[in-house]
């Protein structure tokens, strides 16, 4: 059994995402909790959120034992980018992409034996 949280269209670029989502993967929930917390980086608390809603639902929906979570799969895809232009020298512009991210978590109980 499994459960999984996403969140959408965060205003955040999926590769600075990527590395924080490195940190936690695999680990246990309350293990990744701290190391979220720990992590100077503005993506932390974006996925710190989508952990614990992940948490909230295995333990809700799912009725598992949140002592036993652990973080079986979590990875960052790309979303919408919106896209700005800045002004240049000598009347040209330049594209800024602003990048969004689709964060998702999926926990699992760790098998005891």
């Amino acid at each position: 059994m499994e459960a999984k949280a996403v969140a959408k269209y965060i205003r955040m670029s999926p590769r600075k995402a990527r590395h924080v989502v490195d940190l936690i993967r695999g680990k246990k929930v309350d293990e990744a909790l701290a190391i979220l917390k720990f992590t100077p980086n503005h993506a932390a608390d974006a996925i710190e959120k989508v952990v614990k809603s992940a948490v909230a639902n295995a333990e809700h929906n799912y009725e598992m034992d949140v002592d036993s979570l652990y973080i079986a799969q979590v990875f960052v895809d790309g979303g919408p980018i919106i896209k700005r232009f800045k002004p240049r020298a000598m009347g040209r512009a330049d594209a800024i992409a602003k990048r969004t991210s689709h964060i998702t978590v999926v926990v699992t109980e760790k098998r005891e034996g």
